[in-house]
């Protein structure tokens, strides 16, 4: 069995996670673990605030509440997400406005954007699907003609960029996701990045429950108290332990994760060639960081049909999100602004294929030879048809 994903492990996480226990005696939120990966992450994203999170929800969830969202404000996002992407600004009061993505990279189409800006408009909320930047600059600009926040969502970009900048550090706020389906892990956890810092005591406050404790531990008040709305956003300094062991060989899990996901490439360019499949594209400008491997097939039956075949074999795959638009809530909450040309017809064809840190090339190369042989297959078949 070649599973579809393992929780990432580089062997020194629960050494950490020992020295939280009983050698700090530290294991609430916001311990020196904590204060490591906030320092790591500012470092490594060039943000100038970093805070980390119980969830990639919560990160959003505390985007959407810095927004400062009204009642009938709406905010711009594609419809090819989770759906934390929605919830969060949901959960703010905001109405959804979904636009088509782009089917090369799944990214939110920035050519549909503007003209789904209204005067209720207040954010925009690119996705960084698999780690691929959107077009950052063209959204950017957009923002700043219209006086829009941008949150980026990029749950999936941890240690990818665009145009030399990180991903989560270009907007106004951008959200990381630490879930064990992700690069890197610290079980359940996330974090918040600010670009502003007239954002950033309001962050603390509403990440720790509406106070202002965070003023309280630096001494710059003499007691805390409570200041406005907000939630126990903050993570145990345990989670942070380790995750702090995978940031120290984050190099190390990111060159392994490229490696297999050039070995896919390479392995499966002659059907893509052969306009079997679709491989990813990845814009120039843009450095992902092998947050997945996905292939398309023709339709939604065919991708039925491989994903049945190399269940067959062995091989754990899964498709990936249900358009927003199309679900209870998503009509509920939102609308889709213009037509949805790639959306669902792109979701339907995408298949991921198995993607980890310490994926063996032998695996990859099986996983390899069980796509050809499910497309050879079907070759005979259709030539059996035919006579």
């Amino acid at each position: 069995m070649i599973p579809f994903n393992i929780p990432p492990c580089v062997g020194t996480e629960l050494d950490y996670v020992r020295e939280a226990v009983e050698d700090n005696r530290k294991i609430c939120g916001d311990g020196p673990f904590s204060m490591r990966c906030h320092k790591w992450l500012q470092d490594s994203t060039g943000a100038q605030k970093a805070l980390l999170t119980t969830s990639g929800t919560t990160s959003l969830e505390m985007a959407a509440l810095l927004c400062d969202l009204q009642p009938g404000d709406e905010v711009i996002l594609p419809s090819y997400t989770f759906s934390t992407t929605a919830t969060a600004f949901v959960l703010a009061g905001a109405r959804l406005v979904f636009v088509d993505v782009r089917p090369d990279t799944m990214n939110i189409d920035e050519a549909k954007i503007e003209d789904a800006v209204t005067e209720r408009t207040r954010a925009i909320v690119p996705v960084h699907y698999a780690g691929v930047g959107c077009e950052m600059d063209s959204i950017m600009g957009i923002a700043r003609r219209h006086g829009l926040l941008v949150v980026e969502d990029a749950a999936q970009g941890v240690i990818a960029s665009y145009k030399g900048r990180s991903l989560g550090s270009i907007g106004d706020f951008g959200c990381y996701s630490f879930h064990e389906t992700k690069n890197y892990s610290m079980g359940e956890g996330g974090a918040l990045l600010i670009r502003n810092p007239e954002h950033n005591d309001r962050a603390e406050i509403i990440r720790e429950k509406g106070t202002n404790r965070q003023r309280f531990l630096r001494g710059q008040v003499d007691k805390y108290t409570w200041e406005e709305y907000g939630s126990s956003y903050l993570p145990s300094d345990m989670n942070a332990a380790y995750l702090w062991g995978q940031l120290q060989s984050a190099g190390e899990i990111n060159r392994d994760r490229l490696a297999s996901w050039s070995r896919y490439r390479h392995g499966l360019s002659d059907l893509a060639a052969d306009g079997r499949i679709g491989l990813p594209f990845i814009p120039d400008g843009c450095e992902h960081n092998a947050h997945m491997f996905y292939i398309k097939a023709a339709d939604l039956a065919e991708r039925t049909e491989l994903q049945a075949f190399l269940k067959e074999r062995g091989i754990a795959t899964a498709f990936h999100y249900v358009p927003l638009h199309s679900s209870p809530a998503g009509r509920r909450y939102g609308r889709f602004h213009g037509d949805d040309e790639f959306t669902t017809k792109e979701s339907d064809r995408l298949l991921r294929l198995p993607m980890y840190y310490g994926l063996a090339a032998e695996d990859v190369d099986a996983v390899v030879q069980a796509v050809y042989d499910f497309y050879a297959r079907r070759s005979a078949t259709t030539c059996e048809i035919q006579l």
